[in-house]
């Protein structure tokens, strides 16, 4: 796998997986999995309906959190797009590795598909419902869907949005 990309969700994809009870999705590929230490930080400062699930998971599995400038400079401060600077602070660090180290950013707010986010050369950037799709194609899970309908059934009010963007 020395050559697999780095995988790193924003946060709304670990919610929806998590709502879904589907963390392990993540691990499927057998793909590296990252966790941002900002996006770590938004998923778990407050007490929400996935926070302890995901803060358990990502310690039970030894995902490794990568720290970053942003997160350092927010020190406790809530601020909108943080997580998303954060991965794009890791991406551009990938990206500098030589050899430089792709990634792919799995994403679930549709703000983020159609804003500029900068991505180094190498890197994707993936919605949700897209990876859910792909480990189906690939044969890592059963039905895409079926996760999407338990992530609304347990209560995540999940994106309808699909990508690439027509």
């Amino acid at each position: 796998m020395g050559d697999a990309p780095v995988l790193i969700p924003d946060a709304g994809p670990w919610i929806t997986l998590a709502y879904a009870d589907g963390l392990d999705l993540l691990l499927k590929p057998g793909w590296p999995l990252a966790m941002v230490d900002m996006v770590l930080e938004e998923l778990t400062r407050s007490h929400t309906p996935t926070s302890q699930q995901i803060a358990a998971w990502v310690t039970d599995q030894q995902i490794p959190v990568l720290s970053t400038e942003v997160c350092r400079r927010a020190a406790g401060r809530r601020q909108r797009h943080l997580g998303e600077m954060a991965i794009q602070e890791t991406m551009q660090a990938m990206a500098m590795e030589q050899p430089p180290r792709r990634g792919v950013f799995l994403f679930e707010d549709h703000k983020i598909a159609r804003a500029t986010f900068l991505l180094p050369p190498g890197c994707l950037k993936v919605t949700t419902r897209a990876w859910l799709l792909f480990l189906e194609r690939e044969g890592w899970l059963d039905s895409a869907v079926a996760i999407e309908r338990r992530a609304i059934e347990a209560g995540r009010q999940f994106s309808r949005l699909r990508f690439p963007l027509d």
